[in-house]
């Protein structure tokens, strides 16, 4: 009798183990660990904070392999593994020093590798940027001297005005990248009517230059099945990416968190609306949100 009933609990703890290992197994990928989530969890302040809990350093590019040289940011710890990464184009007859070089250790502190570029020529129009952004991620993942901490599958692209233009050429060239954000763009060259990138537009509503109307316009030509965002500060013209704004960098963080690091922690600061709506004067989106499944 005593060798069955040992017979019987073990047989008990076995099918109790399989029916564990059977649950575990069908649960949505968004309820198991996230092997991309960098950094603590996060809160509305620490979204708005001038920097993440990363330390950060930075390495100049010299001009060539397809643009005219920049700077390269990324977190020192690499202790969690690699990091997705973003190139960001300046706009037209801007430098990257002058426009969007206070980005670059704010965006890196949160977790990112970041590749800040100038244009072979000041006056290149939205597609030959798009194409020195896409060189931009080729140097950084195959030839850059920190191509071991950036992963070569989670990419995504910025851009300001032309260079906003840029981002969205890029992300049409280049599907398989995981996030766009033009910024105050023109894109004179294409809408986005062939975009399948998730894509968030940020603009202001005192923009002269690229107006709202010429946002809504473009931003209706997106398609429908495309995960996409538009947000409409309340002031700071057609420059306002062009300093240490948080207002853009509490919305590009949270973007770039949930589609290059598949990071639904971030979800709840888009989705179902803005949890801080500070400087919004308006907001679209198509939440909910559902990033793709994690693999490693």
């Amino acid at each position: 009798m005593r060798r069955r009933a040992i017979t019987f609990a073990a047989s008990a703890v076995a099918a109790v183990a399989a029916l564990i290992a059977a649950l575990i197994a069908v649960q949505p990928a968004s309820a198991q660990d996230n092997p991309f989530e960098r950094g603590p969890d996060p809160t509305v302040e620490s979204v708005a904070a001038e920097a993440g809990t990363f330390e950060t350093e930075e390495v100049s590019v010299p001009t060539g392999h397809g643009f005219n040289g920049g700077v390269i940011y990324y977190p020192t710890d690499t202790s969690e593994g690699t990091f997705g990464a973003v190139a960001v184009v300046p706009g037209f007859t801007a430098s990257w020093e002058d426009e969007g070089a206070w980005m670059g250790h704010w965006l890196a502190s949160f977790g990112f590798v970041v590749i800040g570029i100038d244009t072979n020529s000041p006056q290149d129009f939205d597609t030959a940027r798009g194409d020195q952004l896409l060189a931009a991620l080729d140097y950084l993942t195959q030839e850059s001297e920190v191509q071991d901490r950036v992963d070569p599958e989670r990419l995504g692209v910025m851009g300001h005005s032309m260079g906003g233009g840029g981002a969205i050429y890029a992300a049409e060239q280049r599907p398989d990248l995981q996030a766009a954000i033009p910024l105050a763009p023109y894109s004179p060259s294409q809408d986005l009517s062939t975009l399948e990138v998730p894509t968030m537009i940020m603009g202001a509503v005192d923009d002269g230059t690229v107006t709202p109307d010429y946002l809504d316009t473009l931003y209706g030509t997106l398609p429908a099945e495309t995960e996409a965002a538009f947000v409409e500060l309340s002031s700071g013209g057609h420059g306002f990416p062009v300093w240490g704004n948080s207002e853009v960098t509490r919305r590009t963080i949270p973007w770039l968190k949930i589609w290059v690091d598949n990071d639904t922690r971030y979800t709840q600061f888009l989705c179902p609306e803005l949890a801080d709506t500070t400087g919004v004067s308006r907001y679209s989106s198509t939440c909910p949100y559902e990033p793709g499944a994690f693999t490693e």
